[in-house]
């Protein structure tokens, strides 16, 4: 399990619903086995994305971290394509 993303697709300053329909849209572009790393400011994409991966055939939430950047809350997460 490799937590060094592929991508990185940043939402920050997004709400919802955005970061879910961009990491969706990013998702649907990775080869197998490819790791997506989103990076979002919405503390709500915790859940949000959290939900999304559950419901999603083929992707795997490696990882959710939340982190300060600059004085910012900023919430990471790591999804996986299946092969």
């Amino acid at each position: 399990m490799s937590m060094d993303p592929t991508q990185t697709l940043d939402v920050k300053g997004q709400n919802c619903p955005m970061p879910v329909v961009k990491t969706k849209g990013a998702f649907d572009e990775l080869g197998a086995e490819e790791t997506l790393e989103v990076v979002a400011t919405d503390s709500g994409s915790m859940s949000d994305i959290e939900g999304w991966a559950e419901s999603t055939d083929g992707a795997t939430l490696l990882d959710q971290v939340e982190a300060i950047e600059n004085g910012e809350d900023v919430y990471k997460h790591y999804i996986q394509k299946a092969e």
